[in-house]
């Protein structure tokens, strides 16, 4: 019976001291974290700072955007308008050509598989 009481103690004494460590762990990493959040507030608040300087100029520079996104199509079809007057195109043929496909000449597979070679 003795020996019962004996190895119960020291089951005990193994769980509290192992409780003991991990919070000893859990604390070391909580202060590790406590540490990294407050130098992160601390650039929020430089980031903060440096956005109340910077937010009343943003109303012009969206204003400014919108004029130059509608802008935009214009300019776009400005610049096709002197790309085709610009360039030189081929003169077109007096007899026009056949239409072809654009792949050129389709050639079937089946033909090889039997053996079938087409005379050139």
């Amino acid at each position: 019976m003795t020996g019962l009481v004996v190895w119960t103690v020291i089951d005990v004494l193994l769980l509290i001291a192992g409780l003991a460590f991990y919070l000893f762990w859990v604390g070391t990493l909580l202060t590790r974290i406590a540490g990294n959040l407050e130098e992160c507030a601390e650039t929020v608040r430089t980031i903060v700072g440096h956005a109340k300087l910077i937010g009343p100029g943003v109303e012009h520079i969206n204003e400014t955007g919108g004029v130059v996104a509608g802008a935009l199509p214009l300019l776009y079809g400005m610049a096709e308008g002197i790309v085709t007057g610009v360039t030189p195109r081929p003169e077109e043929p007096a007899v026009p050509e056949p239409a072809r496909p654009a792949s050129g000449t389709r050639r079937s597979r089946l033909l090889d598989a039997v053996g079938f070679r087409p005379e050139p």
